[in-house]
Protein backbone atom coordinates (compact mmCIF):
# COMPACT_ATOMS: atom_id res chain seq x y z
CA UNK A 1 0.00 0.00 0.00
CA UNK A 2 1.68 3.20 -1.18
CA UNK A 3 1.25 6.53 0.59
CA UNK A 4 -1.14 5.00 3.11
CA UNK A 5 -3.56 4.18 0.30
CA UNK A 6 -5.10 1.26 -1.58
CA UNK A 7 -4.22 2.42 -5.07
CA UNK A 8 -5.79 5.88 -5.22
CA UNK A 9 -8.26 5.15 -2.41
CA UNK A 10 -7.86 5.83 1.31
CA UNK A 11 -5.58 8.52 2.70
CA UNK A 12 -6.14 11.01 5.50
CA UNK A 13 -8.60 13.86 4.95
CA UNK A 14 -9.00 15.21 8.48
CA UNK A 15 -8.55 18.47 10.43
CA UNK A 16 -4.93 19.31 11.28
CA UNK A 17 -5.70 18.70 14.96
CA UNK A 18 -6.08 14.99 14.26
CA UNK A 19 -2.89 14.45 12.23
CA UNK A 20 -0.62 14.04 15.31
CA UNK A 21 -3.20 11.69 16.88
CA UNK A 22 -3.35 9.55 13.73
CA UNK A 23 0.45 9.49 13.48
CA UNK A 24 0.62 8.37 17.13
CA UNK A 25 -1.94 5.64 16.40
CA UNK A 26 -0.12 4.50 13.25
CA UNK A 27 3.18 4.30 15.13
CA UNK A 28 1.63 2.36 18.02
CA UNK A 29 -0.21 -0.07 15.73
CA UNK A 30 2.90 -0.66 13.59
CA UNK A 31 4.79 -1.59 16.75
CA UNK A 32 2.20 -3.68 18.58
CA UNK A 33 0.99 -5.71 15.61
CA UNK A 34 4.49 -7.24 15.48
CA UNK A 35 4.79 -7.60 19.25
CA UNK A 36 4.51 -11.28 20.33
CA UNK A 37 3.05 -10.32 23.71
CA UNK A 38 0.30 -8.19 22.11
CA UNK A 39 -0.59 -11.00 19.70
CA UNK A 40 -0.59 -13.56 22.49
CA UNK A 41 -2.86 -11.38 24.64
CA UNK A 42 -5.26 -10.64 21.78
CA UNK A 43 -5.48 -14.32 20.82
CA UNK A 44 -6.21 -15.16 24.45
CA UNK A 45 -9.17 -12.74 24.57
CA UNK A 46 -10.46 -13.84 21.15
CA UNK A 47 -10.42 -17.45 22.30
CA UNK A 48 -11.39 -17.30 25.97
CA UNK A 49 -13.63 -14.22 26.00
CA UNK A 50 -15.11 -13.87 22.51
CA UNK A 51 -15.42 -17.56 21.65
CA UNK A 52 -13.13 -18.11 18.67
CA UNK A 53 -12.78 -20.10 16.53
CA UNK A 54 -16.35 -19.88 15.27
CA UNK A 55 -17.78 -22.96 13.47
CA UNK A 56 -17.97 -23.33 9.70
CA UNK A 57 -21.37 -25.00 9.53
CA UNK A 58 -22.61 -27.09 6.60
CA UNK A 59 -26.19 -25.91 6.03
CA UNK A 60 -27.61 -29.21 4.79
CA UNK A 61 -31.29 -28.22 4.62
CA UNK A 62 -30.52 -24.89 2.95
CA UNK A 63 -28.28 -26.69 0.43
CA UNK A 64 -31.05 -29.18 -0.27
CA UNK A 65 -33.57 -26.35 -0.71
CA UNK A 66 -31.32 -24.63 -3.26
CA UNK A 67 -30.78 -27.92 -5.10
CA UNK A 68 -27.24 -26.95 -6.11
CA UNK A 69 -24.00 -26.50 -4.29
CA UNK A 70 -22.83 -27.18 -0.75
CA UNK A 71 -23.53 -24.14 1.41
CA UNK A 72 -21.43 -23.37 4.48
CA UNK A 73 -22.13 -20.63 7.01
CA UNK A 74 -19.27 -18.96 8.87
CA UNK A 75 -20.95 -18.59 12.26
CA UNK A 76 -19.78 -15.14 13.47
CA UNK A 77 -23.25 -14.86 14.99
CA UNK A 78 -22.08 -17.24 17.74
CA UNK A 79 -19.46 -14.83 19.06
CA UNK A 80 -19.90 -13.04 22.39
CA UNK A 81 -22.20 -9.99 21.76
CA UNK A 82 -23.68 -11.69 18.68
CA UNK A 83 -21.60 -10.45 15.75
CA UNK A 84 -18.15 -10.16 14.19
CA UNK A 85 -17.68 -6.67 15.67
CA UNK A 86 -15.94 -7.94 18.82
CA UNK A 87 -12.94 -9.17 16.77
CA UNK A 88 -12.11 -5.54 16.06
CA UNK A 89 -13.18 -3.96 19.35
CA UNK A 90 -10.97 -6.35 21.32
CA UNK A 91 -8.00 -5.49 19.12
CA UNK A 92 -8.51 -1.73 19.27
CA UNK A 93 -9.37 -1.63 22.99
CA UNK A 94 -6.25 -3.62 23.80
CA UNK A 95 -4.26 -1.16 21.67
CA UNK A 96 -5.91 1.79 23.44
CA UNK A 97 -4.90 0.34 26.81
CA UNK A 98 -1.31 -0.17 25.61
CA UNK A 99 -1.28 3.50 24.49
CA UNK A 100 -2.45 4.65 27.93
CA UNK A 101 -5.86 5.93 26.80
CA UNK A 102 -8.56 6.02 29.47
CA UNK A 103 -11.61 6.77 27.31
CA UNK A 104 -13.00 5.24 24.14
CA UNK A 105 -15.66 6.67 21.85
CA UNK A 106 -17.44 4.93 19.02
CA UNK A 107 -20.24 5.28 16.49
CA UNK A 108 -22.87 2.65 15.84
CA UNK A 109 -25.74 2.01 13.42
CA UNK A 110 -27.28 -1.38 14.11
CA UNK A 111 -25.88 -1.15 17.63
CA UNK A 112 -23.70 -4.25 17.34
CA UNK A 113 -20.46 -2.25 17.21
CA UNK A 114 -21.72 -0.10 20.07
CA UNK A 115 -22.48 -3.17 22.18
CA UNK A 116 -19.11 -4.74 21.33
CA UNK A 117 -17.31 -1.49 22.23
CA UNK A 118 -19.23 -1.10 25.50
CA UNK A 119 -18.45 -4.74 26.29
CA UNK A 120 -14.68 -4.47 25.90
CA UNK A 121 -14.64 -1.07 27.61
CA UNK A 122 -16.32 -2.65 30.64
CA UNK A 123 -13.90 -5.58 30.55
CA UNK A 124 -10.80 -3.33 30.29
CA UNK A 125 -12.12 -0.64 32.68
CA UNK A 126 -12.33 2.17 30.11
CA UNK A 127 -14.79 5.06 30.05
CA UNK A 128 -17.08 4.70 27.01
CA UNK A 129 -19.34 7.06 25.01
CA UNK A 130 -21.32 5.77 22.01
CA UNK A 131 -22.81 8.05 19.34
CA UNK A 132 -25.97 6.74 17.67
CA UNK A 133 -28.50 8.34 15.32
CA UNK A 134 -31.98 8.87 16.72
CA UNK A 135 -33.56 6.79 13.96
CA UNK A 136 -31.23 3.88 14.74
CA UNK A 137 -31.96 4.27 18.47
CA UNK A 138 -35.65 3.77 17.67
CA UNK A 139 -35.16 0.66 15.56
CA UNK A 140 -32.47 -0.89 17.79
CA UNK A 141 -33.84 -0.27 21.29
CA UNK A 142 -32.63 -3.60 22.63
CA UNK A 143 -29.01 -2.82 21.74
CA UNK A 144 -29.32 0.67 23.24
CA UNK A 145 -30.36 -0.87 26.56
CA UNK A 146 -27.53 -3.39 26.35
CA UNK A 147 -24.97 -0.59 25.89
CA UNK A 148 -26.34 1.29 28.89
CA UNK A 149 -26.39 -1.90 30.96
CA UNK A 150 -22.70 -2.35 30.13
CA UNK A 151 -21.93 1.09 31.56
CA UNK A 152 -21.64 3.12 28.35
CA UNK A 153 -23.27 6.48 27.70
CA UNK A 154 -25.38 6.44 24.53
CA UNK A 155 -25.43 9.90 22.96
CA UNK A 156 -28.36 10.47 20.53
CA UNK A 157 -27.57 12.26 17.25
CA UNK A 158 -30.43 14.35 15.85
CA UNK A 159 -28.64 15.97 12.88
CA UNK A 160 -28.95 14.99 9.22
CA UNK A 161 -30.59 11.66 8.51
CA UNK A 162 -30.10 10.67 12.19
CA UNK A 163 -28.32 7.42 11.19
CA UNK A 164 -24.78 6.01 11.06
CA UNK A 165 -23.26 8.76 8.89
CA UNK A 166 -24.31 11.43 11.38
CA UNK A 167 -23.14 9.36 14.36
CA UNK A 168 -19.67 9.21 12.78
CA UNK A 169 -19.72 12.99 12.22
CA UNK A 170 -20.42 13.60 15.92
CA UNK A 171 -17.81 11.08 17.06
CA UNK A 172 -15.21 12.83 14.90
CA UNK A 173 -16.15 16.20 16.43
CA UNK A 174 -15.69 14.70 19.89
CA UNK A 175 -12.28 13.30 18.91
CA UNK A 176 -11.12 16.67 17.57
CA UNK A 177 -12.05 18.21 20.93
CA UNK A 178 -10.40 15.51 23.09
CA UNK A 179 -7.48 14.15 21.07
CA UNK A 180 -5.05 13.41 23.91
CA UNK A 181 -7.00 11.16 26.28
CA UNK A 182 -9.56 9.66 23.88
CA UNK A 183 -9.27 6.67 21.55
CA UNK A 184 -11.77 6.64 18.66
CA UNK A 185 -12.73 2.99 18.15
CA UNK A 186 -13.99 2.94 14.55
CA UNK A 187 -16.24 0.00 13.76
CA UNK A 188 -15.58 -0.67 10.09
CA UNK A 189 -12.89 -0.53 7.41
CA UNK A 190 -13.62 3.19 6.90
CA UNK A 191 -12.09 6.44 8.11
CA UNK A 192 -8.58 7.88 7.75
CA UNK A 193 -5.43 5.76 7.64
CA UNK A 194 -4.55 3.57 9.57
CA UNK A 195 -8.16 2.56 10.44
CA UNK A 196 -9.10 0.69 7.21
CA UNK A 197 -5.86 -1.29 7.41
CA UNK A 198 -6.11 -1.89 11.17
CA UNK A 199 -9.76 -3.00 11.18
CA UNK A 200 -9.13 -5.29 8.21
CA UNK A 201 -6.22 -6.91 10.04
CA UNK A 202 -8.30 -7.51 13.18
CA UNK A 203 -11.21 -8.94 11.15
CA UNK A 204 -9.05 -11.14 8.89
CA UNK A 205 -9.20 -13.82 11.58
CA UNK A 206 -12.56 -14.71 9.97
CA UNK A 207 -11.01 -15.57 6.61
CA UNK A 208 -7.95 -17.29 8.08
CA UNK A 209 -10.15 -19.61 10.14
CA UNK A 210 -12.50 -20.25 7.21
CA UNK A 211 -9.60 -21.27 4.98
CA UNK A 212 -8.33 -23.86 7.48
CA UNK A 213 -11.84 -25.16 8.19
CA UNK A 214 -12.96 -25.59 4.57
CA UNK A 215 -9.71 -27.36 3.65
CA UNK A 216 -10.22 -29.73 6.58
CA UNK A 217 -13.89 -30.38 5.69
CA UNK A 218 -13.77 -30.44 1.88
CA UNK A 219 -10.10 -30.70 0.95
CA UNK A 220 -10.28 -27.61 -1.26
CA UNK A 221 -11.03 -23.90 -1.19
CA UNK A 222 -14.56 -22.56 -1.80
CA UNK A 223 -15.71 -21.47 -5.25
CA UNK A 224 -17.71 -18.49 -3.94
CA UNK A 225 -17.63 -16.40 -0.77
CA UNK A 226 -20.58 -14.10 -0.01
CA UNK A 227 -20.73 -11.29 2.55
CA UNK A 228 -22.84 -8.18 3.07
CA UNK A 229 -21.20 -4.77 2.63
CA UNK A 230 -22.06 -1.55 4.46
CA UNK A 231 -18.78 -0.04 5.58
CA UNK A 232 -17.46 -3.49 4.81
CA UNK A 233 -15.56 -4.95 7.80
CA UNK A 234 -17.12 -8.42 7.87
CA UNK A 235 -16.70 -8.73 4.10
CA UNK A 236 -13.08 -7.57 4.11
CA UNK A 237 -12.40 -9.85 7.07
CA UNK A 238 -13.39 -12.96 5.12
CA UNK A 239 -12.34 -11.70 1.65
CA UNK A 240 -8.77 -10.62 2.39
CA UNK A 241 -7.22 -14.06 3.06
CA UNK A 242 -8.98 -15.44 -0.06
CA UNK A 243 -8.10 -12.70 -2.55
CA UNK A 244 -7.19 -14.32 -5.88
CA UNK A 245 -8.29 -17.76 -4.63
CA UNK A 246 -12.11 -17.62 -4.78
CA UNK A 247 -14.93 -15.62 -6.33
CA UNK A 248 -15.61 -12.88 -3.77
CA UNK A 249 -19.10 -11.32 -3.83
CA UNK A 250 -20.01 -8.32 -1.68
CA UNK A 251 -23.73 -7.60 -1.29
CA UNK A 252 -24.93 -4.03 -0.78
CA UNK A 253 -28.35 -2.79 0.33
CA UNK A 254 -30.58 -1.76 -2.58
CA UNK A 255 -33.32 -0.73 -0.11
CA UNK A 256 -36.51 0.14 -1.95
CA UNK A 257 -34.75 -0.15 -5.31
CA UNK A 258 -31.78 1.34 -7.15
CA UNK A 259 -34.12 3.45 -9.28
CA UNK A 260 -35.25 5.25 -6.11
CA UNK A 261 -33.27 7.42 -3.69
CA UNK A 262 -34.01 4.93 -0.92
CA UNK A 263 -30.98 2.66 -1.03
CA UNK A 264 -27.44 2.39 0.35
CA UNK A 265 -25.67 0.83 -2.65
CA UNK A 266 -22.49 2.91 -2.63
CA UNK A 267 -20.35 0.80 -4.95
CA UNK A 268 -23.27 0.23 -7.36
CA UNK A 269 -24.48 3.83 -7.56
CA UNK A 270 -21.88 6.00 -5.83
CA UNK A 271 -19.09 8.17 -7.20
CA UNK A 272 -15.55 8.79 -6.04
CA UNK A 273 -15.30 11.29 -3.21
CA UNK A 274 -14.24 11.92 0.38
CA UNK A 275 -16.25 10.88 3.43
CA UNK A 276 -15.16 10.59 7.05
CA UNK A 277 -11.48 11.07 6.32
CA UNK A 278 -10.96 8.74 3.35
CA UNK A 279 -11.21 8.84 -0.45
CA UNK A 280 -13.54 6.09 -1.66
CA UNK A 281 -16.96 5.68 -3.29
CA UNK A 282 -19.68 7.91 -1.83
CA UNK A 283 -23.39 8.46 -2.46
CA UNK A 284 -23.49 12.18 -3.29
CA UNK A 285 -25.49 14.64 -5.37
CA UNK A 286 -24.24 16.84 -8.22
CA UNK A 287 -23.09 19.44 -5.68
CA UNK A 288 -21.04 16.89 -3.73
CA UNK A 289 -23.48 16.80 -0.82
CA UNK A 290 -23.92 13.41 0.85
CA UNK A 291 -27.23 11.80 -0.07
CA UNK A 292 -29.58 10.30 2.53
CA UNK A 293 -29.64 6.51 2.44
CA UNK A 294 -32.11 3.78 3.30
CA UNK A 295 -31.92 0.11 4.22
CA UNK A 296 -34.14 -2.11 6.33
CA UNK A 297 -30.82 -3.04 7.95
CA UNK A 298 -29.38 -0.26 10.15
CA UNK A 299 -25.85 -1.65 9.79
CA UNK A 300 -25.88 -1.24 5.99
CA UNK A 301 -27.50 2.21 6.06
CA UNK A 302 -24.30 4.15 5.21
CA UNK A 303 -23.46 6.38 2.19
CA UNK A 304 -19.81 5.34 1.96
CA UNK A 305 -17.71 2.18 1.84
CA UNK A 306 -14.24 1.16 2.97
CA UNK A 307 -11.50 2.34 0.56
CA UNK A 308 -10.07 -1.17 0.17
CA UNK A 309 -13.43 -2.33 -1.18
CA UNK A 310 -13.26 0.49 -3.74
CA UNK A 311 -9.80 -0.81 -4.66
CA UNK A 312 -11.07 -4.40 -4.87
CA UNK A 313 -13.84 -3.26 -7.21
CA UNK A 314 -11.49 -1.27 -9.44
CA UNK A 315 -9.01 -4.15 -9.70
CA UNK A 316 -11.66 -6.87 -10.13
CA UNK A 317 -10.54 -8.68 -6.97
CA UNK A 318 -14.17 -8.78 -5.79
CA UNK A 319 -17.54 -8.09 -7.39
CA UNK A 320 -20.32 -6.10 -5.76
CA UNK A 321 -24.05 -6.70 -6.21
CA UNK A 322 -27.26 -5.51 -4.55
CA UNK A 323 -30.31 -6.89 -2.74
CA UNK A 324 -33.55 -5.06 -1.91
CA UNK A 325 -35.28 -4.92 1.49
CA UNK A 326 -38.01 -7.40 0.54
CA UNK A 327 -35.47 -9.94 -0.70
CA UNK A 328 -33.46 -9.64 2.53
CA UNK A 329 -36.61 -10.16 4.61
CA UNK A 330 -37.45 -13.32 2.66
CA UNK A 331 -33.94 -14.67 3.27
CA UNK A 332 -34.26 -13.74 6.95
CA UNK A 333 -37.36 -15.94 7.20
CA UNK A 334 -35.95 -18.72 5.04
CA UNK A 335 -32.81 -19.35 7.10
CA UNK A 336 -34.84 -19.22 10.28
CA UNK A 337 -37.23 -21.87 8.97
CA UNK A 338 -34.73 -24.12 7.19
CA UNK A 339 -31.82 -24.10 9.63
CA UNK A 340 -33.16 -22.79 12.94
CA UNK A 341 -30.76 -19.84 12.67
CA UNK A 342 -32.15 -16.30 12.82
CA UNK A 343 -29.65 -14.10 10.95
CA UNK A 344 -29.02 -10.40 11.34
CA UNK A 345 -30.75 -8.39 8.60
CA UNK A 346 -27.28 -7.38 7.40
CA UNK A 347 -26.28 -11.03 6.89
CA UNK A 348 -29.68 -11.74 5.33
CA UNK A 349 -28.62 -9.60 2.36
CA UNK A 350 -25.79 -12.03 1.59
CA UNK A 351 -28.17 -14.97 1.96
CA UNK A 352 -30.68 -13.29 -0.35
CA UNK A 353 -28.08 -12.97 -3.10
CA UNK A 354 -27.26 -16.66 -2.67
CA UNK A 355 -30.89 -17.39 -3.57
CA UNK A 356 -30.64 -15.13 -6.64
CA UNK A 357 -27.44 -16.78 -7.91
CA UNK A 358 -28.43 -20.43 -7.38
CA UNK A 359 -28.84 -21.08 -11.12
CA UNK A 360 -25.18 -20.14 -11.60
CA UNK A 361 -24.05 -22.83 -9.17
CA UNK A 362 -22.86 -26.29 -10.17
CA UNK A 363 -24.01 -29.33 -8.25
CA UNK A 364 -20.68 -29.56 -6.41
CA UNK A 365 -20.03 -25.80 -5.99
CA UNK A 366 -18.67 -24.87 -2.58
CA UNK A 367 -20.15 -21.64 -1.21
CA UNK A 368 -19.36 -19.90 2.06
CA UNK A 369 -21.70 -17.20 3.40
CA UNK A 370 -20.32 -15.03 6.18
CA UNK A 371 -23.10 -15.01 8.76
CA UNK A 372 -21.81 -11.82 10.35
CA UNK A 373 -24.38 -11.52 13.13
CA UNK A 374 -27.48 -12.95 14.74
CA UNK A 375 -30.96 -11.53 14.33
CA UNK A 376 -32.12 -11.05 17.93
CA UNK A 377 -31.73 -7.28 17.54
CA UNK A 378 -33.95 -7.27 14.43
CA UNK A 379 -36.81 -9.57 15.46
CA UNK A 380 -39.05 -6.88 16.97
CA UNK A 381 -38.67 -4.62 13.92
CA UNK A 382 -39.20 -7.47 11.44
CA UNK A 383 -42.34 -8.48 13.32
CA UNK A 384 -43.69 -4.95 12.85
CA UNK A 385 -42.85 -4.95 9.11
CA UNK A 386 -44.36 -8.38 8.43
CA UNK A 387 -47.54 -7.54 10.33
Amino acid sequence: MKRKRFGKFGGRYVPETLIPVLLELEKAYSFFKKDPNFKRELNYYLREYAGRPTPLYYAERLSSYLGRGRIYLKREDLLHTGAHKINNTLGQALLARKMGKKRVIAETGAGQHGVATATVAAMFGLSCDIYMGEEDIERQRLNVFRMKLLGASVIPVSSGSRTLKDAINEALRDWVTHPKDTFYLIGSVVGPHPYPLMVRDFQSVIGRETKKQILRKEGRLPDVILACVGGGSNAMGIFYPFRGEARLVGVEAAGKGLETDKHAATLARGEEGVLHGAYSYVLQDSSGQIKPTHSVSAGLDYPGVGPEHAFFKEKGIAEYVTVEDDEALEAFKLLSEKEGIIPALESAHALAYLLKMRRELEKDSLVVVNLSGRGDKDVEMVEGILE
